[in-house]
């Protein structure tokens, strides 16, 4: 049987309890606030990022992580007699794809294989997890590395962005469409297109926003009840994921074993703040063109 090792980053927004289960590798995200430096689920974890944006003294910025990062790890992985496999973030939203296959050029190894996902946060772990099972189950790395990119391909993500302040604050939208936004209590759905984030819908309301994510998941999943893995994050707000699973269970019939909650880190929450709420599920069709590199 094939030795191989899952490699990602942690834009991937994994628990850590399921990282260490599959012994995956997972790199973090340079994030920075102000003059300080902070490593996304390495020093800096969701509860104490999400108090430094309560405190509002700094903006985070987040960089990407480097090639010589990913070398080290690649060369540790095939020192051990391991092929690798790394799944990384939408090159879409970052150039860390970018940094995996630098390294994989200077190392000049056959058996160092990169995965854009063109997916990101829980949907992006999701299919880390999809091809950390598939190579404990005893499968090829040709077949896992397939089976990956499909998955990858048609995962649908979908969510209502909580911060209209973050979003105003990166650039994303103007001030006087953030404050219009918040006295109107205005949810922005987002989705996910061949790994770009793009507006889907915008509703006024937590009750509205709940029902149309629900809607999305039965027009655009595949079969959601036989679905390996159900996705929800969240950004520092615990009661609007347990919300969101409760939903989901009693709308599909999903059991709770088959859904991943996790909690939105310092890499992705930099561009969201608080009170984001995500699901994301096998669409029926394509909506991706994850690659391999």
């Amino acid at each position: 049987m094939e030795k191989i090792k899952i490699i990602t980053d942690s834009c991937s927004d994994l628990p850590l309890a399921l990282v260490e289960e599959y012994d995956i590798s997972m790199l973090p995200t340079p994030v920075h606030f102000g003059e300080q430096l902070y490593h996304d689920r390495g020093n800096l974890f969701p509860e104490e990022f999400y108090q430094k944006i309560d405190q509002g003294n700094d903006l985070p910025k987040t960089s990407q992580i480097t090639p010589t990062a990913f070398q080290e790890e690649f060369e540790k992985a095939l020192a051990a007699g391991f092929k690798v496999l790394s799944i990384n973030f939408s090159s879409k939203l970052s150039g860390i794809l970018q940094s995996a296959i630098l390294a994989k050029k200077e190392i000049g190894s056959a058996d160092v294989h990169i995965i854009d996902s063109r997916c990101a946060s829980v949907g992006f772990g999701m299919s880390v997890i999809k091809a950390a099972r598939l190579t404990r189950q005893g499968m090829g790395l040709t077949e896992v590395i397939q089976e990956t990119l499909q998955y990858c391909s048609q995962m649908e993500h979908i969510f209502a962005v909580g911060s209209l302040e973050m979003l105003k604050r990166g650039g994303r939208i103007s001030k006087t469409s953030a404050l219009i936004g918040s006295v109107l209590n205005i949810k922005p759905i987002l989705h996910f297109q061949n790994g770009e984030i793009l507006p889907l819908n915008k509703v006024r309301g937590s009750k509205k926003m709940y029902d149309y994510l629900l809607e999305v998941m039965a027009e655009r999943g595949d079969q959601l009840p036989e679905q390996e893995l159900i996705g929800i994050n969240h950004s520092g707000n615990p009661a609007m994921a347990e919300k969101m699973k409760e939903k989901i269970m009693e709308r599909f019939g999903i059991k709770q074993e088959k859904l991943i909650i996790s909690e939105i880190g310092a890499a992705i929450g930099s561009h969201v703040g608080r009170n984001t709420v995500s699901v994301f599920f096998q669409n029926k069709d394509k909506v991706a063109e994850a690659e391999l590199h």
